[in-house]
């Protein structure tokens, strides 16, 4: 039975360069000379470092022009954290990398697949989601739906099988 599985994931070599262009272009800057702005990746996602409130935000701007010109979708971060003060004036963002689907976009994706009334059938598996049919056209227009109706998030489709 031909399926597809849905996910949610970064590609982490585009992420690695663009955090490596970014910290390459804070170093040569000239606004950003003698400050300790810098972008580090950690286990969960990225950190952000700058001296103060507007550099933080500089720091922000180059790392997502960096991300959009390496074609990494800026829908995998979440830049809810709020700064944290780190020493004297000095500030500290966690931006989030989401990876996988998390569980109320799944039972969305369920619930859009067996609303569109096209003979597939899903379910979730860990932080994918499998979708399956009788036939490759079907599916592909599976796919056609799912990318227009979640928008939130972006999604990516592995494992097409016959």
């Amino acid at each position: 039975m031909p399926s597809f599985d849905v996910v949610c994931k970064a590609d982490k070599v585009e992420l690695r360069n663009a955090v490596d262009q970014a910290n390459r272009e804070i170093s040569n800057r000239f606004d950003f000379k003698g400050s300790d702005a810098r972008v580090e990746s950690t286990e969960k996602g990225l950190e952000l470092f700058g001296d103060d409130e507007f550099k933080l935000g500089q720091v922000r701007d180059v790392l997502l022009a960096k991300l959009a010109k390496r074609s990494v979708d800026v829908r995998f971060f979440v830049l809810d954290a709020a700064p944290q003060k780190i020493g004297s004036d000095k500030l500290k963002q966690e931006v989030e990398v989401r990876n996988g689907v998390d569980a109320p976009t799944a039972r969305r994706i369920v619930s859009l697949v067996k609303e569109s009334k096209l003979k597939l059938t899903a379910s979730i598996q860990g932080d994918a989601v499998r979708i399956s049919g009788a036939k490759k056209d079907v599916l592909q227009q599976g796919i056609a739906l799912l990318r227009a109706q979640v928008t939130d998030m972006p999604l990516g489709f592995e494992n097409f099988r016959d």
